[in-house]
């Protein structure tokens, strides 16, 4: 760093203006014609076919080279030990989708095999997910509610639910929406949309996650009480199912509450155990996976269900369900809710995805991302699944074990096939509270995330606030209605930042071409006679007009009554405490709309009428060409107002400014002199 200060250098130039910088470095202005463009994109050739070809079926880049030696054994590893977790995940993520058990390990299959295929990412696990599965159970409990499957038993005289009809409709329309979101992300991923991600802030994701694993709480209590209340839709609809279970506790089935405690007492400790050992075995203990064979033992042999009414999985069918396509009657009423499964997805997925690959050094293709997860969640619907996304568990657990590819995760959808076609019968005695109690348990990582707040407001109190706007909308609005209202808030964040942006006056650091605010460095001095503005946002339509006052009042700051900023009044003589040139730096100023344009040009015109001259400095090329699409320039405004560096625009200002004092002495000489 002592180095660094004792260096010098110095630049010998002379002060060019943008139109000189043009022709110095011979800009080219020449654009070729739409047809050429058209016919470059669509011409075909060998090289071009296969990049195309590897680029929408990754796996045939990259599967050929695989090198079987180095990455087998801990892809096989990995593989196993993802696919024993995904069985009770898969298992209990599907009572949050409100089908049958059965169905989260088809969706711990299908789709991940596509993934394998079309996916880019290395390391994460695809399959069933919390915040997913509860939106689609708010989805398949509104549209296949417990009132339509309501049957009259005339031996008890009591009303019974139809649960095997109500369940195939709750799948049916399950794999509707499944199909839905897939076919969404694949029309996002062709048009090259992968972009939409952006709109996705860390803070929004991580407030709309916390807010669903209270949603998924929730949802549980019923499972984990033994009770049944009743099924609430729209917005508040959390508020009132909390209070529909206050109200229930009374009838809480004490086996059931006693199984829950257990289960999530069991599951802590061995979860802190595997955490305890995570450093000395290379794999960790598959707690989850003995939770249920316990469990389904003990309610086996002691007949849980039939001596203390506690609730099991009951019949799970073995083997695999031939493919059918989605009802098309249910895609109108579930579009909604299959474009924000469909984000939400694939925010969760590429944010992952990006993390490993950035520690890894390789790339994930965003648009190939959402072309892969639509098809597996498209493919995914026509067997019965629901929609899938990228368990932070799992991928942790993925990498961790040794997992180097895809074929970690396509090993994984191989044990999956295993259970389902022959083990998954011997988890019909199973209760369903150790499957709540499984989802409880996992869901403390997304709980931990409200000490975000308190990082945020240290850090920028605008993210903290859309942490909280989110989490607050996310919970009373619900996750499909709370992301949109999210994202929103998000978006006018942005729109009030860049409305209500600091201006700054700039001064030079001493000796040198560096210009920083006077109110932000004590040893920076302004320029006599210069006046250099800046703001810290782009200038558009909806803070053009602030633009425009923020600089009268800086250019009055040095007045001691200061003039009305909204109207330049032209004096017969100038006003001396005004500069006599401004520098407009436009180095934040990413665009210029319309209105932008004719603000620079007003401001322009207003302070030429009392000899303030105001040229440009440090224009981005898309702001000099939204100045020439504006009508900016003509006969007697040319680029010559137009500079590439603040420096250079003070320099001109200063010689422009001596050449007018000279001229100013030799109009005051007597005639004679001439």
């Amino acid at each position: 760093m002592e180095d660094r200060r004792r260096m010098d250098y110095r630049v010998q130039r002379q002060i060019l203006d943008e139109g000189e910088v043009d022709e110095l470095a011979h800009k080219d202005n020449s654009h070729s014609p739409f047809s050429e463009r058209v016919k470059k994109s669509v011409r075909c050739s060998g090289p071009r076919l296969k990049k195309a070809l590897f680029s929408t079926v990754p796996i045939l880049s990259w599967l050929p080279r695989y090198p079987f030696k180095e990455y087998a054994v801990g892809d096989l590893i990995s593989g196993i030990s993802v696919g024993i977790m995904q069985l009770p995940q898969g298992m209990a993520y599907a009572l949050l989708a409100s089908v049958p058990p059965i169905f989260g390990l088809y969706s711990s299959f299908y789709p991940v095999l596509i993934y394998f295929i079309f996916g880019t990412s290395k390391h994460i696990s695809l399959g069933t997910y919390a915040v997913m599965s509860v939106m689609i159970g708010g989805v398949t409990e509104r549209l296949a509610p417990d009132s339509d499957f309501m049957t009259w038993d005339n031996v008890t005289n009591a009303t019974l639910i139809d649960t095997v009809a109500r369940d195939a409709e709750r799948v049916r329309v399950a794999a509707a929406v499944t199909f839905m979101s897939g076919i969404f992300q694949i029309l996002l991923g062709v048009v090259q949309f992968g972009f939409v991600v952006t709109y996705l802030s860390e803070p929004l994701v991580r407030g709309y996650t916390t807010a669903a694993a209270i949603h998924v709480i929730v949802s549980q209590l019923k499972y984990s009480f033994g009770i049944s209340p009743d099924r609430y839709s729209g917005p508040l609809s959390l508020i009132y199912t909390v209070i529909e279970i206050c109200y229930l506790l009374p009838k809480t089935n004490i086996g059931t509450l006693v199984v829950t405690l257990v289960a999530i007492l069991g599951l802590f400790l061995a979860k802190e155990l595997n955490a305890y050992l995570s450093k000395k075995i290379p794999v960790p203990i598959p707690t989850e996976l003995i939770a249920i064979i316990i469990a389904t033992i003990v309610s086996w042999q002691v007949d849980l269900s039939g001596k203390y009414g506690i609730d099991v999985v009951g019949e799970i069918p073995s083997g695999l369900q031939p493919p059918v396509f989605p009802d098309v009657k249910l895609f109108a009423p579930v579009i909604g809710d299959a474009f924000a499964l469909s984000v939400v997805g694939y925010g969760i997925a590429i944010s992952l995805g990006r993390i490993f690959a950035l520690k890894y050094g390789y790339k994930v293709d965003s648009n190939q991302e959402l072309v892969a997860l639509g098809l597996s969640n498209s493919i995914g619907g026509i067997f019965q699944c629901f929609a899938i996304s990228c368990s932070m568990s799992r991928s942790l657990v993925q990498e961790s074990s040794g997992g180097k590819t895809q074929v970690a995760g396509a090993l994984s959808a191989v044990v999956i096939l295993f259970i389902t076609l022959w083990i998954g019968t011997l988890f019909e005695d199973l209760p369903k509270a150790v499957l709540a109690a499984i989802i409880h348990v996992n869901l403390q990582g997304m709980l931990k995330q409200f000490m975000d707040i308190f990082s945020l407001w240290k850090s920028s109190k605008i993210d903290m606030m859309i942490w909280i706007a989110t989490f607050i909308l996310t919970l009373l609005l619900n996750p499909d209605l709370g992301l949109a209202a999210s994202i929103a808030f998000s978006m006018l964040t942005v729109i009030f930042r860049t409305q209500l942006p600091k201006y700054s006056i700039l001064g030079r650091l001493e000796d040198t071409d560096i210009y920083k605010p006077l109110d932000g460095y004590s040893k920076v001095m302004e320029l006599p006679g210069i006046l250099i503005f800046r703001s810290s946002a782009t200038l558009y339509f909806a803070n053009a007009e602030m633009y425009q006052e923020a600089l009268g009042k800086k250019e009055q700051h040095d007045n001691e009554e200061p003039e009305d900023i909204a109207v330049i009044h032209v004096d017969p003589e100038p006003n001396p405490s005004l500069p006599q040139a401004i520098i407009l730096d436009l180095s934040p100023v990413n665009f210029l709309d319309t209105v932008g344009v004719k603000t620079i040009r007003n401001i322009r015109r207003d302070y030429g009428e009392i000899g303030i001259e105001v040229v440009l400095a440090a224009c981005q090329p898309g702001v000099v060409d939204n100045l020439e699409a504006g009508g900016f320039f003509n006969e007697k405004v040319t680029k010559s107002c137009l500079f590439s560096t603040i420096h250079d625009a003070v320099l001109y200002c200063k010689s422009a400014r001596s050449r007018n004092q000279r001229e100013d002495d030799k109009e005051e000489l007597p005639a004679t002199h001439f």
